[in-house]
């Protein structure tokens, strides 16, 4: 090792710093794309993960598949029942509520676990794209597909 080459020699820094460029332009890259948003409707509803304690109306797996919800009236007088039909239940906290989006956080009675409900409003087909995902553990023991369930009949009864 010499005073002039440091540690490295003029091959290793060299290749240090073209990794460096290459990782700064994927951060760009990264954050330039997160940035656009979603890139199409379909985007808005978070993915569902690898683990079976998730179901979603855009799931592609029909193990993970539920139908959205429908409605006949305006988007806004859904978005208004859902939310009553949402402030009933118990053990909810709203997180975010947008004029098409909302996403709620339940709490489970004893071990206070979280799962996350998220709603997506499409006025152009009436329906309302709807996933319901616990955040830890593996299994659900069907709990998200039984409270899709019960919000589904609770909005489409009038």
């Amino acid at each position: 090792m010499t005073a002039t080459n440091g540690f490295f020699g003029a091959a290793e820094r060299n290749t240090a710093s073209a990794m460096r460029r290459g990782l700064s332009a994927v951060c760009l890259l990264l954050g330039l794309s997160a940035a656009a948003g979603p890139a199409d409707a379909s985007d808005r509803l978070s993915p569902c993960p690898a683990s079976p304690n998730c179901v979603s109306s855009q799931a592609a797996d029909q193990r993970r598949r539920v139908a959205p919800l429908a409605y006949g009236d305006s988007p806004t007088r859904a978005r208004q029942r859902l939310l009553a039909i949402l402030n009933r239940a118990p053990r909810v906290r709203m997180s975010a509520v947008e004029e098409d989006y909302i996403h709620a956080e339940f709490r489970s009675r004893v071990f206070r676990f979280v799962d996350d409900m998220e709603f997506y409003f499409v006025p152009d087909s009436k329906v309302v794209h709807v996933r319901s995902a616990s955040r830890v553990g593996y299994y659900d023991f069907g709990a998200n597909r039984r409270r899709v369930e019960e919000i589904r009949r609770a909005f489409e009864t009038p």
